[in-house]
């Protein structure tokens, strides 16, 4: 991987971050508990807690992907053999790392191994 890829992927990880950043703090605000005396139909209170769920899961999934994407722009700054697929040693194409940039695994390899 060259410079100038390397540069692009920080920059892409970086941006992912920060939107998931920003996605986690508008998803906070969705799940708080509704207020037993909140004046909101039983279906409505309902539908508010069926969300709420979803919203939590969401939440959950986005800090795990911040997680990994910090963990992919450490490896990227400081392992020499980022890129590399870690079964069979070939190189990740960078389209690849550009849509997933915490891959540790080409595609034929995350095929077989399911990443």
């Amino acid at each position: 991987m060259n410079d100038k890829q390397k540069e692009e992927l920080k920059n892409k990880i970086a941006v992912e971050i920060e939107n998931l950043t920003k996605q986690v703090e508008n998803l906070k605000e969705t799940v708080n508990p509704v207020k037993p005396d909140a004046a909101i139909g039983r279906l409505s209170r309902l539908d508010t807690m069926l969300n709420q769920g979803i919203n939590k899961s969401s939440i959950a999934q986005s800090r795990q992907r911040i997680l990994n994407l910090e963990d992919a722009l450490n490896r990227l700054e400081n392992d020499p053999f980022f890129g590399e697929c870690e079964e069979c040693g070939e190189d990740i194409p960078h389209v690849r790392l550009l849509a997933l940039p915490e891959s540790r695994f080409c595609v034929h390899c995350a095929e077989h191994f399911k990443e």
